[in-house]
C-alpha cells in the first residue's frame, strides 16, 4: 500500500482553492457588508427626513439611487472576484476573470469550467458568496420600501385632495 503524493492529494481535495475561496469569501461579505450598512444607513436617514419635510418625490429618487448603488456593489464585488482570479493565474485576462465570476457570482452559469485542476472547487464558493450577497441585498431592500411606499402612497393621498390631518395619520 503506497500513501500518495500530498502535493497531488491537495490538487485532489482542492484544498487551495478552499482556502483562497473562504478567504476571498470573508473579503467580498466585508465589503458587501459595510456598503449595504452605508447605503441603508443614509437611504434611511435621508427618507426619513425627506418624509418630515413631505418632500415624498425626493424619498423616490433616494430610493432609486440607493438601489443603483446596491447594483454598484454587486458588480464591484464580481470585479473583485475577477480580479483575485487573475492575480492566482487561474484564468488567462482580466476580461474573461471577471466574465467568469460574473457567470458564477449570479449562478447564471453562461461560460464554462475555465479554472484548472485543482481550483473547480472555487466557482461553486463564488456563486454561494453571490448568493449569500444577493440574499442580503434583498433583505436591505425590503426594509428600504417600507419609507418608499409611504411617500408614494402619502404623495397619492395629496394628488387625490385628501387633508392634510388624512395624510399624516397614514404610517
Amino acid at each position: 500500500m503506497t500513501i500518495p503524493n500530498t502535493a497531488s492529494l491537495s490538487s485532489e481535495l482542492d484544498l487551495p482553492a478552499y482556502l483562497f475561496g473562504i478567504a476571498m469569501l470573508l473579503v467580498v461579505m466585508l465589503v458587501h457588508g459595510l456598503a449595504l450598512l452605508q447605503i441603508a444607513k443614509r437611504y434611511e436617514v435621508k427618507s426619513f427626513l425627506y418624509l418630515s419635510e413631505q418632500k415624498y418625490s425626493s424619498v423616490a429618487i433616494v430610493f432609486y439611487i440607493s438601489v443603483l448603488c446596491l447594483f454598484l456593489t454587486h458588480i464591484f464585488e464580481i470585479v473583485l472576484w475577477g480580479i483575485a482570479l487573475r492575480a492566482f493565474d487561474l484564468l488567462p485576462n482580466l476580461g474573461e476573470s471577471i466574465l467568469f465570476s460574473g457567470s458564477t457570482y449570479t449562478a447564471m452559469g453562461f461560460m464554462d469550467d475555465l479554472l484548472p485542476r485543482g481550483w473547480k472547487m472555487l466557482a461553486i464558493i463564488i456563486a454561494f458568496s453571490g448568493m449569500f450577497a444577493f440574499a442580503w441585498t434583498a433583505s436591505v431592500m425590503i426594509s428600504m420600501t417600507k419609507n418608499f411606499r409611504q411617500a408614494y402612497t402619502r404623495l397619492h393621498m395629496q394628488k387625490l385632495n385628501l387633508p392634510a390631518d388624512v395624510i399624516e395619520r397614514f404610517k
